[in-house]
């Protein structure tokens, strides 16, 4: 279907207040029937009726105008004539993206790389025009209203995305309910494609939106994959993969966070043996509020890690036998960042889940957990880097139209010496994570790949969040009172700020990441027959 197209001189007949008309990059848009509703007012555009507004536009929105533009793409009447329209980039061209120095991988811009091939590059653009479509127009509005449409979860699932998060290589096909996308073969999907997909749904620039639907698939299903019964597997993977059914965490309690040895919610075996009895609370676990599915950590031995076991906890009762969740029941948390995640605080009295519902083996829980770490704390990683990506992004933007003392931000020394402090630390940052995939590629043994890069994820786990922190406030600085604004031109930057801590602290805090990896890399070493 062709576009209509319209001259300048055509567009500017359409200047009143009854019959308004505006462009914006190249677009004709209708605004009549959106003057009342504009959250500036109608003045404002009623000022720019009939003309090329697209300077205006960009100085007064979001600095990725991609939400606004989706979201109202319906008042377009048309093009003004004589524009070359837009080509769709080529999905496997070596270039792609905006081409703004470090606001995206290196090899986005053309740079060789042993990482990436023609299958990643497929995928980057399937998956950003996925984000750019569903869920980029909408954040402000989930972020401020702090819930996510559950149908996100299903569009998400159905197309494969949440398959592609689950830490699974080569790709689940007997729990996806699709084939790869992009018409990659099942058995070359591997860590890469898991890593593209995180990075380009953290362009949303919101750890809760994203956390809404993608982190049950990514930290929840794995021990459920790994060490569930063949039973268990079949009941719950492809729903949670589909985005049917919701799958939520639930280690942590008021007294026990990253020591998770120190938990005291107890399970104890009822006396027919069919049976064991929960008791006990666990805080801040995402995706609680509405979860059909939580693991659930729970002490069935002695103290410290020995005897810790998980549980398949059903909320309706179903589980995968008689079961009751009477004396069951979640309660959201208010946090500082992470809106819209369904973060909740549960409390279990007396709850029976049937003895089949055991995750791995008797009081062998702690090494469940501590396997799925890894790929919990990679996933925390990928975030973070493109968190801080989209930190530089905005600010380098913004940079580039906001003007001071008669200059561009830009041209003040100052915000260069900002801007490259954190791309020096972005794109470290981004090059020890491409390594420590590729080992987690190479390695095909998980006790081996427990042993090696345990030490090494955590190390990484904080130079990531630290990086971000810094990205975060130094873009803030450089964006003042729009990066201190909710939406507007600062949304991404100011929603990543709030956040900053739920990337920090989940997974192990900063603090016990860098002691971990220390203490392991000396562990290592020692088994390596290092001479001290």
């Amino acid at each position: 279907m062709s576009v209509k197209q319209y001259t300048l001189a055509e567009v500017a007949k359409h200047n009143k207040e009854d019959d308004a008309w505006i462009v914006v990059h190249d677009k004709v848009y209708n605004i009549t029937p959106f003057l009342e509703g504009h959250p500036g007012g109608k003045r404002i555009l009623l000022q720019v009726a009939g003309q090329d507004a697209t300077k205006q536009f960009v100085q007064f929105h979001n600095l990725n105008a991609i939400p606004v533009l989706t979201k109202y793409k319906k008042l377009v009447v048309g093009e003004v004539k004589g524009v070359t329209p837009a080509s769709q980039e080529d999905p496997e061209s070596a270039t792609f993206g905006n081409m703004i120095a470090f606001a995206d991988p290196v090899w986005y811009q053309g740079w060789s790389t042993p990482f990436y091939k023609d299958s990643h590059r497929r995928l980057r653009a399937w998956a950003r025009n996925l984000v750019e479509t569903e869920l980029m127009p909408y954040c402000f509005e989930w972020d401020t209203a702090g819930q996510v449409p559950k149908s996100v979860a299903r569009k998400f699932g159905e197309v494969g995305f949440l398959a592609g998060l689950a830490g699974m290589t080569p790709w689940p096909s007997e729990y996806a309910p699709c084939p790869p996308p992009c018409g990659i073969k099942p058995e070359e999907w591997d860590v890469f494609h898991e890593l593209v997909l995180g990075d380009e749904l953290s362009r949303i620039g919101s750890a809760g939106i994203g956390a809404s639907f993608s982190l049950g698939p990514s930290i929840a299903l794995p021990p459920v994959v790994h060490f569930g019964s063949p039973q268990m597997k079949k009941k719950v993977v492809r729903d949670v993969l589909a985005g049917i059914k919701f799958i939520a965490l639930a280690i942590t309690e008021p007294h026990a966070g990253s020591d998770v040895a120190s938990i005291t919610t107890t399970a104890t075996k009822s006396a027919d043996g069919s049976h064991y009895i929960l008791n006990g609370e666990k805080k801040w676990i995402t995706n609680g509020v509405w979860a059909d599915y939580f693991v659930v950590a729970a002490r069935t031995g002695g103290p410290g890690m020995g005897g810790i076991s998980l549980f398949l906890l059903e909320r309706d009762g179903g589980a995968l036998g008689p079961a009751s969740t009477e004396g069951f029941a979640s309660r959201p948390i208010k946090c500082q960042g992470n809106s819209g995640s369904g973060t909740a605080y549960l409390t279990m009295e007396n709850v029976r889940v049937p003895a089949e519902n055991i995750i791995g083996k008797l009081n062998n829980g702690f090494k469940c957990i501590m396997s799925n770490f890894n790929h919990e704390r990679l996933g925390i990683c990928v975030n973070a880097v493109r968190y801080a990506r989209v930190c530089f992004e905005d600010a380098y933007k913004w940079a580039q139209v906001r003007r001071t003392f008669g200059q561009k931000l830009f041209d003040h020394g100052v915000i260069r010496n900002k801007l490259g402090h954190m791309a020096r630390q972005i794109e470290a940052t981004q090059a020890w994570l491409d390594f420590i995939v590729y080992q987690l590629s190479e390695i095909k043994d998980p006790q081996e790949a427990m042993i090696k890069l345990g030490g090494p994820l955590a190390l990484l786990k904080a130079q990531c969040t630290v990086t971000l922190e810094y990205c975060a406030r130094e873009a803030t600085q450089i964006l003042g009172g729009v990066g201190y604004t909710r939406g507007g031109q600062g949304e991404r930057v100011e929603r990543i700020y709030r956040d900053v801590r739920g990337m920090a602290i989940p997974g192990g805090s900063e603090e016990i990441m860098l002691d971990l990896g220390i203490r392991q890399a000396a562990k290592v070493s020692q088994l390596m027959g290092a001479k001290l």
